[in-house]
């Protein structure tokens, strides 16, 4: 299973998946922190069957049901900050390169504090840390910051 992350301008991004079994499945998250799952019929991914809003809350709580420790926004005196996993596709221009060609923190102000990999995890990479393709990066920002980050690091 793969997941797809489409910026959607003005609103906020779009990620899509598709399970073992077929199914099409689409959350659309808002830069509000509005959420939405769709669900597709099998074939034709553009025909949506349902479509279900969620609050954060309630996208927090079916998160946990999921699984029951993902990493959570951190809320500081009416700032909202949050951490995600940005994964390193195949079409990210980053592959094999330095953390520091991204510009993260400067472009975005949103800052990568780990990253992951097939069998280990690399807390607090330094600017020389080498990036690959199918990493995880665990980003720390606001909700803007951190989908501009997982833009770059998908188109560059």
């Amino acid at each position: 299973m793969g997941t797809r992350r489409t910026s959607l301008p003005g609103v906020g991004a779009q990620y899509d998946f598709t399970t073992e079994t077929g199914q099409h499945i689409s959350v659309v998250v808002h830069h509000d922190g509005r959420r939405f799952i769709g669900f597709y019929e099998q074939d034709d991914p553009d025909a949506c069957q349902l479509s279900v809003p969620l609050t954060t809350t309630e996208a927090t709580a079916l998160a946990h049901l999921i699984d029951p420790a993902p990493i959570d926004a951190v809320r500081t005196e009416g700032i909202d900050l949050v951490t995600e996993h940005i994964p390193l596709g195949s079409r990210s221009p980053y592959g094999g390169r330095l953390l520091a060609e991204t510009r993260a923190r400067t472009r975005t102000g949103a800052s990568i504090v780990a990253v992951l990999r097939t069998h280990s995890a690399h807390p607090s990479p330094e600017p020389d840390f080498r990036l690959a393709i199918g990493d995880t990066l665990v980003a720390v920002g606001t909700r803007e910051g951190v989908d501009a980050l997982s833009e770059i690091i998908a188109e560059g």
